[in-house]
Parts: structure tokens; sequence; C-alpha cells
């Protein structure tokens, strides 16, 4: 028996929407980060690019569990001495690109390396209903019954 390892023929990559209206954020992120490396393949490769393309929806209207909405605090730096910067994750979803939350959440997601900086590259966020990728005939994916914790009860 030998062990398969996928060569750049053997990749298929399919187009998925996920709607991200009404589902916790941690819970999305993560079945995006697995898509997004491919680890729900049976011919999974960890040193290929096997993710699909992976277009989120309605990323605006994602939920926080808990107080994470306010509290959750966002940190950059600005490279200067004393430079450090801190948002929360309200003020982030309630400004200009509130798609940056769910980005930032899958990308901690992945490892942190080369492949898996092009791997982000197959994600696209967007914080309205409306994609510009209807050509592609994006396969739905409902993750709000795949699991009950998937969605945040009121």
């Amino acid at each position: 028996m030998k062990t398969f390892t996928a060569t750049p023929a053997d990749i298929d990559k399919k187009w998925i929407l996920i709607d991200a209206e009404g589902v916790v954020l941690g819970r999305l992120a993560s079945i995006i980060a697995m898509r997004l490396r491919g680890k729900h393949k049976t011919s999974f490769t960890p040193h290929m690019d096997m993710g699909d393309n992976v277009i989120v929806i309605n990323a605006d209207k994602v939920q926080l569990t808990g107080r994470k909405r306010t509290q959750k605090t966002y940190y950059r730096h600005t490279g200067h001495p004393g430079g450090i910067k801190s948002t929360t994750a309200d003020k982030i979803l309630e400004g200009a690109h509130p798609e940056r939350v769910l980005e930032k959440a899958v990308q901690r997601m992945l490892p942190g390396n080369r492949l898996s900086r092009k791997q982000m590259t197959n994600l696209r966020i967007y914080a309205g209903a409306e994609h510009p990728h209807e050509a592609q005939e994006p396969e739905v994916i409902d993750v709000k019954i795949l699991n009950s914790k998937n969605t945040r009860s009121a």
C-alpha cells in the first residue's frame, strides 16, 4: 500500500457560497478554513493548494457570542515606537470594512506559511448579499443546518 500524494493534475477546485447571516464567527471561520485547505477531501495533501474557492456573503451580519462584540480587541502596530493601536470587534463591524473580522478569524486558523497566504487568495468576503461570481455557479452550503450551535440563539 502506497501513500497517495496529489499532483496538480489531481486537484479539482469547486466554488462554494456561504451565507454568514446569523452564524457564529468562530464556527463559520473554522468551516471556511477547512474548505480553503482542502481537508474535507479524501485526497488531501498538506503541501498542495487543494482547497475550494469560497465566497462569503452577509459578513456584516455575523454573530459573536457572549460579550465578544464589545470586549474582543484587535491590535496593530504602526511600526513606530509606542505605536500600538487597538480597536474592538464592534467598531470594525460597524465601520467601512466589516468583512475584515471574518477574514482575520479565517487567516488565524490557517498555518502561517506561504501556502496559507496563497490559500487566502481563494477566499472572497462581501459585507452585503451581492457578489460578482454568478458565472462560476457556486454550490451553496447552508452552515446553519450543519449544527444547531452554528447559529446564535437570541
